[in-house]
């Protein structure tokens, strides 16, 4: 901690040394006298690569200039105090510096630099450093590409560099704790990390579906290999799509949550009741915020139940017909476009659009177990430590009644409470126990037995 800490006040400070800098020479300077760079001189201080703000100045190669933008956009949050000189006033006009640009926030009590506020520092009057500025906060930059800062857009017919610099979302996570931050999930972003305990050699699936999910983690594994060492992004997108797709409770979410754990890439769940809306553009609006910061993060996203968004499109007879295919349209781009894995659940792979389905590198089919599998399902959900009656014959029930993962963990969560509640004090999880959980779980699907 307080090693980050000390790399952030030594970029603050140095910050503030290029802002007196350049103060001092636009406002002193006289008529005859060249004006110097506002970083003439100045050099950034040695960063410490095992620091948040270090590393993160190592791995993006940063300049001088980059670096300063970078501490500007921070200092709202971290040095407010450091931005009041901007408040000077042109005595001549009775108002602020238009060079300076800025705004007054509606609850900050300071000043919020703009991309106008940036190249006033970088340049003031030099057209030249001027551009080069605008060039860092261009869309091509890293700063952009990674979500390290982001302009805001300016109102319709502005410069663009009235924009607010603005943290990205991780931004001051990384640089104070030199760690990722999870997002806040809320209407701003509906979506969860998703966790398991589970491994990869926990999967009880068909061979067929191991490899067509080995392939998922292979691309993951060597995407850099294929994309620039042999060259093939001049051919190739550079996301991956995912299709599964069987009845509930075959592990489609739990097999999402463990390709996550298996290349230590976090997986982020959408909850799509937060997204669709019955507004015109609202969804559209909802995605964009999770595509935007899933861009370029090591994340995966998955759908689940994805047929609410990625359903069949319809004849437009009506407006709502019309938008709602052109909310269809909008995904088709958005996960095109999407330099990260995606993947969708659902229990009906005829419920999503073709158009979607022609998208997808895998498309793979997540049955019901047979009895072998029900048989690995059952020992590995019971595992060692339960108690077990001499009654429960594993094999047997297995083969005598069709499950899924699903309903096997639910029949052993019955099974198991009544028995730790029996009253005449034994703790044995019997064969009645586990067979009447059965039944509450056929009952579900409208089946029964003896």
């Amino acid at each position: 901690m307080n090693k980050n800490l000390n790399a952030i006040e030594m970029e603050l400070g140095w910050l503030g040394q290029v802002i007196d800098h350049r103060f001092m020479t636009y406002f002193k300077s006289s008529p005859d006298t060249p004006e110097t760079s506002g970083l003439s001189g100045l050099t950034p201080p040695d960063a410490d690569k095992s620091s948040g703000l270090g590393k993160l100045i190592s791995d993006y190669n940063l300049g001088a200039t980059e670096r300063m933008i970078l501490a500007l956009a921070l200092s709202p949050s971290l040095k407010p105090q450091m931005l009041d000189l901007f408040f000077t006033r042109n005595k001549k006009f009775d108002r602020g510096f238009t060079e300076f640009g800025g705004i007054k926030g509606e609850q900050h009590g300071g000043f919020l630099p703009t991309g106008e506020t940036a190249a006033f520092i970088a340049a003031g009057t030099d057209l030249d450093v001027r551009l080069k500025v605008s060039e860092i906060l261009s869309q091509d930059h890293v700063f952009c590409k990674h979500d390290l800062i982001r302009l805001q857009p300016s109102k319709d017919d502005e410069p663009r560099l009235s924009g607010t610099l603005v943290p990205g979302p991780g931004l001051m996570h990384t640089v104070c704790y030199n760690a990722s931050s999870v997002p806040e999930f809320n209407h701003k972003f509906p979506a969860q990390k998703l966790t398991t305990k589970h491994v990869w050699t926990d999967l009880v699936l068909e061979d067929s579906v191991l490899s067509q999910l080995d392939e998922i983690t292979a691309w993951l594994d060597n995407k850099s290999i294929l994309m620039d060492d042999w060259g093939l992004s001049r051919n190739l997108k550079s996301g991956y799509r995912s299709l599964f797709y069987g009845p509930p409770g075959t592990g489609k979410t739990m097999v999402a949550g463990v390709i996550g754990i298996r290349t230590g890439f976090d997986v982020y769940r959408v909850d799509l009741s937060q997204v669709v809306s019955k507004y015109i553009g609202e969804t559209e609006k909802n995605l964009s915020r999770i595509f935007d910061r899933a861009e370029h993060q090591k994340w995966i996203l998955f759908f689940d139940e994805a047929d609410s968004l990625f359903g069949q499109r319809t004849q437009t007879k009506s407006s709502n017909d019309r938008y709602s295919n052109q909310e269809v349209s909008y995904l088709l781009q958005r996960i095109e476009d999407f330099d990260g894995v995606i993947l969708l659940a659902t229990n009906l792979k005829d419920n999503i659009d073709d158009a979607f389905t022609r998208r997808f590198q895998s498309v793979i089919q997540f049955p019901v177990p047979g009895g072998q599998e029900r048989y690995k399902l059952w020992k590995m959900i019971l595992g060692d430590k339960v108690p077990v009656s001499e009654d429960v014959d594993l094999q047997h029930i297995a083969e005598s009644y069709e499950l899924t993962g699903g309903s096997i963990i639910n029949a052993v969560r019955f099974g198991a409470l009544k028995a730790v509640r029996r009253k005449n004090g034994s703790a044995l999880l019997n064969r009645s126990d586990l067979v009447e959980g059965i039944r509450r779980e056929l009952k579900k699907q409208g089946k029964s037995i003896i």
